[in-house]
């Protein structure tokens, strides 16, 4: 199965110091990487190299992130994110344009969201997208 690998994921993974919990985010995308599980959109890389102002972090991030080819988000996918985000809303959830174009393309797709975004969890009580679990 197929994993969109969020923000959340990729910052604690390239940006954040070593812990026990990062470690397990880190070994299980590790694992994702090795299986060629992991799927990533435009949007996510924009969020993950947004705010580096060196120079050279930026750069250095942006290469080892080059690896992963971003998969194409059509017009219709977005106009389902659009749904998503009514559905949610209309029961009292709100959440950014980003998280709901990766619900759409998880449900379209049939692919796990990797996350530590709680947010997800309020989604899945309305949408039938899949958190993945840490392993």
């Amino acid at each position: 199965m197929k994993v969109l690998v969020d923000t959340p994921v990729w910052s604690s993974a390239f940006r954040k110091k070593a812990g026990s919990a990062n470690s397990a985010i880190i070994d299980n995308l590790v694992h994702l990487i090795k299986n060629a599980q992991i799927e990533i959109i435009g949007a996510i890389r924009q969020e993950v190299l947004s705010g580096i102002s060196d120079k050279n972090k930026f750069h250095e991030l942006k290469n080892k992130m080059a690896v992963f080819a971003d998969y194409a988000v059509q017009t219709s996918d977005h106009e389902f994110a659009a749904e998503c985000s009514n559905i949610c809303r209309q029961n009292g959830i709100q959440g950014a344009h980003t998280d709901f174009l990766i619900c759409a393309l998880a449900i379209q797709n049939d692919w796990e969201i990797f996350t530590e975004d709680k947010d997800f969890f309020e989604y899945a009580k309305y949408l039938p997208i899949k958190i993945y679990q840490l392993k």
